[in-house]
């Protein structure tokens, strides 16, 4: 049984991944869509460097099309549904499952914890990809709105926030298999995920914590301006290898944890 257990979580979880990736692929086409007729707008390239559009993750001019992706889609609303998918799932896959007791039985199985870990990400990573793609498809379709953006780009950011969202996700996997909590992990994974966006943000109008920015994992995906110019190869690195601890720190913590 290689892979029963990623078909099992994928069956239970369809109805969610696709209808994520239906809403945010449906905002991305009005985005889009709506570029035309802002393109011109003095007005809106005059609230870059504000410190509230900072928060909104806003670099550049918002009327070049790189401007208009991040300022829209790429630095807020894509990185925030991606998170809600993969810390919701990464909080209800073990410490969920542990709560409702379907996970001992689980664990039971012939089944290595180690393995049931590896699908259960296999499975999160399945559904970010699904959103990844939804979005990218969108944003490509830009050009026929007058929203110039190279494949390569947006392939490549699109890849940077998935591992972003598979980060969070499986530090609070990790967190849920110490805890057994489902509460518990989604509040860590959340505010963790919180505060790396808050403190990518606001780096660009605080100076005081501008070196902090490179602790946060939103400045690796999409912080620096990714959609304009491009993900670079420390991008992805920095973002795997923090993927790759969560994953550990997961399994070490599940193999410990007690289903009974």
């Amino acid at each position: 049984m290689p892979a029963d257990v990623t078909r099992l979580e994928l069956r239970l979880r369809r109805r969610s991944a696709v209808g994520y990736a239906a809403g945010l692929a449906l905002y991305t086409l009005v985005v889009v869509a709506l570029y035309p007729s802002f393109k011109s707008s003095t007005a809106l390239d005059s609230l870059s460097g504000s410190t509230a559009a900072a928060l909104f993750g806003v670099t550049g001019r918002l009327t070049s099309p790189g401007g208009w992706l991040n300022g829209n889609i790429y630095s807020n609303f894509f990185p925030l549904i991606m998170l809600l998918l993969t810390i919701g799932y990464g909080a209800a896959c073990l410490a969920g499952q542990a709560e409702d007791g379907t996970l001992a039985l689980m664990a039971a199985l012939p089944v290595r914890r180690r393995a049931i870990v590896f699908q259960k990400a296999w499975a999160m990573a399945l559904q970010a990809l699904l959103l990844a793609a939804a979005v990218t498809v969108c944003v490509l379709a830009g050009r026929g709105f007058q929203l110039a953006i190279g494949p390569g780009d947006a392939v490549a950011t699109a890849a940077a926030v998935t591992l972003m969202g598979l980060d969070f996700g499986l530090l609070t996997m990790a967190a849920g298999a110490a805890t057994g909590r489902r509460g518990t992990a989604l509040g860590i994974g959340a505010s963790l995920a919180a505060a790396s966006y808050l403190l990518s943000t606001l780096a660009t109008t605080i100076a005081g914590i501008r070196p902090g920015r490179y602790l946060s994992l939103f400045y690796w995906s999409v912080g620096n301006d990714q959609i304009s110019k491009g993900v670079t190869i420390a991008d992805f690195a920095v973002l795997t290898v923090a993927g790759l601890c969560a994953l550990i720190a997961a399994v070490a913590a599940f193999r410990r944890a007690d289903l009974n």
